[in-house]
Parts: structure tokens; sequence; C-alpha cells
């Protein structure tokens, strides 16, 4: 099969187009032919070394997360899934593998794609949909009538994660640029913070949850706007130690965890509030929570770009810009 690859960790790191073995799926897998795939910053983050420490992949290696096609085999031990339904995943970390024709893929990851969507539009949907879900309604809890801010509301995440706090009944505050300020009040935003011009620290107040996924700098800030007990999820780091233990890491790399977060958590219980640092897991269950909502017409997918699987380089460098308006997506069949 068709499949890009990264051979090594390097910054801006480009993918190379090789001919790679079928995937051999396991007896709780399926076998997907892959129609669409869509590109994360993650996908980035990985292809440079951010996330070496903690998820030590092998080269060469298949790189893609999202995927959305059609089941093609399926192990003696898949129950939910046949051969012909049209599925998507956010692909299981160390089984990742979507920027290509097919991968194998554990059946607790995959969930139906909704029956009102493309393939296109259903791969840009697993990634972001679990990491606004396991945020708000996981860790959160957002419940009617609270004070959330998203940070970058025209992300792939921030379009998203809008869309669910305003069918979680919250009040939705954001920041993009001017000349997206009412697209993103048509996504269900309230108040909408032009960044370029206006400081979100000097208008926002007493906030019950913050999505953060920027730099340092905005953690603090955001840290800042929330009421006493409120909290902040972070999506861009640093980890935190209850992170470490989720993912059952070395002594070691707990210690470093613990280090590069111990600043951020001594100024949030100084301030009264909480601080957690989330890295999404796959959950076929919670996607098909998602399903429902999509298909129901709460949440619609907003796709900024479509490129051919050749100009898979093309796409990730687009998303690398920063300028993309909701996901990028990449067909492969």
């Amino acid at each position: 099969m068709k499949a890009f690859v990264l051979d090594r960790y390097e910054k801006a790191a480009s993918l190379r187009m090789a001919e790679m073995p079928e995937p051999t799926h396991r007896d709780d897998e399926v076998l997907v032919e892959i129609h669409a795939a869509s590109v994360n910053v993650l996908d980035s983050k990985i292809g440079s070394g951010d996330f070496k420490l903690i998820l030590p992949y092998r080269f060469p290696l298949v790189m893609g997360h999202d995927l959305a096609g059609v089941v093609v085999r399926v192990g003696p031990r898949v129950r939910q899934f046949k051969v012909g339904d049209e599925v998507y995943a956010r692909a299981p970390d160390f089984s990742i593998g979507s920027f290509a024709e097919s991968i194998a893929i554990r059946e607790s990851a995959l969930a139906r794609k909704p029956k009102n969507l493309s393939m296109e539009e259903a791969a840009s949907i697993p990634l972001v949909g679990l990491t606004a879900w396991q945020a708000l309604v996981e860790k959160a809890k957002v419940k009617p009538g609270q004070k959330v801010f998203i940070q970058a509301g025209s992300g792939g995440v921030g379009t998203f994660a809008i869309q669910l706090a305003k069918h979680l009944g919250a009040i939705v505050a954001t920041t993009t640029s001017a000349a997206n300020v009412e697209w993103v009040k048509r996504l269900g935003a309230d108040i909408v913070v032009d960044y370029k011009k206006d400081d979100f620290e000097t208008i926002l107040r007493d906030y019950d949850v913050v999505l953060n996924s920027q730099d340092g700098k905005t953690l603090e800030k955001s840290l800042r706007i929330l009421r006493r007990g409120g909290q902040l999820i972070s999506i861009s780091g640093p980890p935190d130690p209850a992170f470490g233990k989720d993912i059952g890491a070395p002594g070691f790399v707990r210690l470093v965890l613990r280090l590069l977060s111990a600043g951020v958590r001594r100024y949030a219980r100084r301030l009264g509030v909480g601080y957690a640092f989330l890295f999404m897991k796959a959950s076929g269950e919670q996607l098909g929570r998602i399903t429902q909502l999509i298909e129901s017409g709460a949440i619609r997918p907003v796709v900024d770009k479509v490129f051919p699987f050749e100009a898979t380089n093309d796409a990730i460098t687009h998303v690398a810009t920063g300028r993309a308006k909701g996901k990028v997506v990449i067909r492969i069949k």
C-alpha cells in the first residue's frame, strides 16, 4: 500500500511517500480501507520529536491520526462491525498511520461514520471532537449557565469546542481575528475577542472553565480570568504528574513532567484555581456519542481545505501556518 512515512525526527519534518506492507489485523482489530484522513497540529509535533519522551515511536513511521473509511476485514473477536461498514476513528497512540491506503485499528477505537457526513467531513472530526469532549464533558463537567473560554475559536479544536460548549448550555467566549468574528459567533460563541486588537484578560472575568491551546504566557493570563474554584484544562502543556501516572510513564519521566508543570501548578494554587493537562485518548464509545450530536444537527464539521493524497506534505505545511479555519483534510480514495 502507499503511505506517507517519517524517517527521523526533525524540525518541519517532510514525509516520504513509500510502499509499505498492508497492515495485519489482530483478533480484536478491523482492517479499514481509508478514504480520507485529516491533519492535526499533533502530527507536526510528533514529526519534530516534541513527544518522543512519552511516545517513543520506531522508524519508518506511517503518520496520521484521524481517518474515515470502509471496513474490509474483521478479526474473530470483533462484534460491533462487519465488512462494508463506513467508520471513522482517531487511531490509538502507537497504532497511528492514517496517511495511508489502509490501517488496522482496534474495535474499541472505532465508531460508525455519521450518516449525514461525507468521508472528508467525517475524517475531520475524531481528534478534535474527542479532545473537546474529554476536556469539557469528562474533565470540566460543564453545566448550563457556566462561563467557558475557548482559545483560538477558528482552529480545529476551537470550532468543535465552541459548538459542544454551547450544546452543553454554556456561555462561550473565544478569541479570533477580526475577519472571523461573525463566523465564530455563528458557531455559537457569545463573546468574541479580536486577539490582534484586544487583550482578553482585560475583558473576561470570573470564568468557570478555560480550554487552553496556546503558549505559556496565554496560559498564565487565562488562569487569572478564572473565578476561585474554576479550572483550566490545557491541551498544549505543560504535562502534569497525573498525566504521567495515566500513561504509566517510568519514574524519571514522571519526575520530568512534575518539574515541567511545577511553576504553573504552584501559580494556579495561589490563585485558588485548578490546572490539568489533557492528552486525548482514542475512544470509539465517545466518538459514537459525538456521532449522535452530529446526526442531530447539534454540531457540524468545519473543513478548511481538502488536499489530494499526493499533496500530504502541503496539507501539513498549511496546518503549520496556523491560518486554517477548521480542519484540513486529505482525500485518499
